[in-house]
């Protein structure tokens, strides 16, 4: 049996189906949240003795960077559709997953300010890789407040599209800012992202955190774009019959 995923491009076919994923999520976001926290505080062997026990926000830290980067993608990636293809839901998808690829940015900049508090002494330092983050929460603040700021939808949602797009850039800056093909060109507080160079049971507790705030990610983000849809197709018929309200 072949399922017409085209069929869920519409508003009115993907509004119910996302309701019902929703608690799914947000349930396996809440277990997995408690889970991974549990494994990196308490069943983490403490190997980085240089760092003592700060070195654990590192569970919310690098997933939330992680989350930042991978969600600005996917908008992105959602804007481009709707910018070949003029989809109507594929702009709501971008537009609800901003607010929540900012917060991760937020979140990875705040928790990263107590690092570098305990680990180099201050709260913040124009390193390549903390200011290339700031800048990518710029850009998702800019994505936001263009779109809000043009009454027409249309309008807003190509002219933040094409935003998007310009700021794609800041992904390859952020990760090239500790990863240099020249290691001796880089002048970076961060050491270098490869995994290889994590004790196994400190990478599978991030990674376990990153699903959970994977799984958060869509619980919200359908939420979000299921209030876009509700306001933006308040006027179609097919709503006024869901709802039993007429707009």
């Amino acid at each position: 049996m072949k399922i017409n995923w085209f069929k869920y491009s519409a508003p009115s076919n993907f509004y119910p189906v996302i309701g019902k994923l929703i608690p799914f999520f947000m349930f396996f976001a809440i277990v997995l949240s408690i889970g991974g926290l549990y494994w990196g505080f308490f069943q983490t062997p403490d190997v980085l003795s240089d760092q003592k026990q700060y070195y654990r926000i590192i569970f919310i830290h690098v997933p939330a960077a992680w989350m930042s980067m991978w969600l600005y993608a996917v908008m992105v990636g959602w804007a481009v559709i709707g910018l070949i293809f003029n989809t109507r839901l594929s702009y709501m998808m971008a537009a609800a997953i901003a607010p929540t690829g900012a917060m991760f940015t937020f979140l990875s900049l705040w928790t990263g300010a107590f690092w570098g508090k305990t680990s180099w002494g201050t709260y913040w330092d124009w390193d390549p890789r903390m200011t290339s983050e700031l800048m990518l929460l710029f850009v998702y603040i800019g994505y936001m407040a263009l779109q809000s700021a043009i009454d027409d939808t249309r309008r807003a949602d190509q002219a933040a599209a094409i935003l998007s797009l310009v700021g794609l850039v800041m992904l390859p800056i952020i990760y090239f800012s500790i990863n240099c093909p020249n290691p001796a060109e880089c002048s970076s507080l961060h050491q270098g992202s490869s995994t290889q160079q994590i004790e196994t049971n400190i990478l599978w507790a991030m990674l376990v955190m990153t699903i959970a705030f994977w799984a958060y990610a869509f619980a919200v983000i359908f939420m979000r774009v299921r209030n876009i849809i509700l306001q933006r197709e308040r006027h179609t018929k097919w709503l006024q019959n869901l709802t039993g309200v007429k707009a």
